[in-house]
């Protein structure tokens, strides 16, 4: 094996990887010492998390940055002057097992671009993942991309040994895709997500009558769509959310800001990145819609297209419905209790087991983790402090940044002044 020439087009590959978001990541970096086994320069090595929190380290790379396509928002589109690379089937399933074998990584995070057509590239996906699994007998996690317009027996045997498939639907609205991305066709991506929502349910029936049923990509599927590159609302790209989530099952959809790596008359300017705050505000409105039980024509619709960049989704929503609130929080049903603003799941489970023994006060409330400085304009309790009533949303709001910007203060200025008492010591 050349180990430079395998170096080389981990740096390339890896480097390409780190656009799809729909795997967390972070660097990781680890020194050779003391000639020890084996070294990583933090390419290609990523975080994710599972759903109990756990962090777990992943192989993250792209099979090859190669692709037929010219995509105006992507890196690896053909007309880009980029070195190119591609790895071997075999040379991504060594490094998968030398990486976890020094217990750099605990899974792979593999996709690519589409050299030939989309069935010789999935074929060659699954390849890693069958090789990994049937000849190495690795069981660690497979995380793999599901290539647009793959055959479906080619995405029947990818979830046979991935944990989770995914394809990204890229940009929002199929305006935006014909206009950034003219040889490419929605329909070619709903086709795998189909597939894969399909047999899921088809292999879940199954295992009822026969034990021994493999499970078909027990993590699911999820997508990733780009935000920014086109002048969608945030209530388009929200709308496309719920209708996957509705349609195909997802387990969870990842918005990515665009990022402009080149310049295209298609394309915002160089220089001109999507605010992260915007990324976290689709988030936010992401979790309300999976957890909070809203429904999407409630945060976002023709009166409200776009979401608050100064306030949360959900104090948004509270202050355009005043007439809701406030709400008793010891006779509110969970519904409701979720929908106000400073309560968290965990507080409102909280607040249901607490007053089934007495009536909840403020010092009850805060005791659980309510963060009661935003949440005492919207519900009331046994007790009659906090009971101003007669505030607009305006001033509500005003009150609410307010208290958000001097605690904000409060702790630079706490740092700064644990910095200047920090004395170095002495040599």
């Amino acid at each position: 094996m050349n180990f430079e020439r395998i170096k080389e087009k981990l740096n390339i590959l890896a480097d390409a990887a780190k656009y799809d978001v729909s795997c967390s990541s972070s660097g990781s970096k680890r020194a050779n010492k003391d000639k020890g086994l084996g070294d990583s320069s933090g390419m290609g090595i990523c975080h994710t998390y599972t759903e109990d929190g756990r962090c777990v380290s992943l192989l993250k790379i792209l099979l090859t940055n190669h692709c037929i396509f010219d995509c105006a928002y992507c890196v690896t589109r053909k007309s880009n002057d980029i070195k190119r690379a591609a790895f071997k089937v075999q040379e991504v399933v060594d490094l998968t097992i030398n990486f976890y074998r020094r217990n750099y990584i605990e899974g792979l995070f593999l996709s690519s671009g589409i050299f030939k057509n989309a069935d010789y590239t999935m074929e060659r996906l699954v390849a890693v993942a069958k090789k990994l699994r049937l000849e190495e007998n690795f069981n660690g996690y497979i995380h793999l991309k599901s290539i647009p317009g793959a055959s479906d027996e080619l995405m029947r045997e990818a979830g046979l040994y991935a944990d989770r498939l995914s394809v990204n639907i890229e940009i929002p609205s199929v305006k935006g895709l014909k206009l950034l991305a003219p040889d490419k066709n929605r329909a070619d991506f709903i086709k795998p997500m189909e597939k894969v929502k399909n047999e899921i349910i088809q292999y879940k029936a199954e295992k009822k009558i026969i034990k021994n049923t493999p499970i078909y990509a027990p993590a699911g599927q999820s997508t990733q769509m780009i935000i920014g590159a086109t002048n969608e609302t945030d209530a388009e790209i929200m709308y496309t959310s719920a209708s996957f989530y509705k349609n195909f099952n997802l387990k969870r959809v990842y918005y990515s800001g665009y990022v402009p790596i080149s310049y295209d008359s298609r394309l915002p300017s160089i220089g001109t990145e999507v605010p992260m705050m915007r990324e976290n505000r689709l988030y936010q409105t992401d979790w309300l819609l999976r957890f909070y039980g809203f429904d999407i024509r409630e945060l976002l619709n023709k009166d409200t297209p776009n979401l608050d960049m100064d306030i949360d989704p959900k104090l948004s929503w509270a202050l355009r419905n005043l007439n809701l609130f406030p709400i008793d929080i010891n006779k509110a049903d969970k519904h409701m209790l979720a929908r106000i603003p400073g309560l968290g799941m965990k507080s409102v489970n909280k607040i249901i087991n607490a007053r089934r023994f007495r009536k909840l006060n403020w010092e009850h409330l805060k005791a659980i983790g309510a963060a009661v400085n935003r949440a005492k304009y919207f519900m009331t309790c046994d007790s009659r402090v906090y009971e101003t009533r007669d505030l607009t949303a305006a001033q509500i709001k005003g009150l609410i940044l307010s208290n958000s910007s001097s605690k904000y203060r409060k702790t630079l200025n706490n740092q700064l002044n644990l910095f200047d008492t920090v004395k170095p010591l002495s040599v």
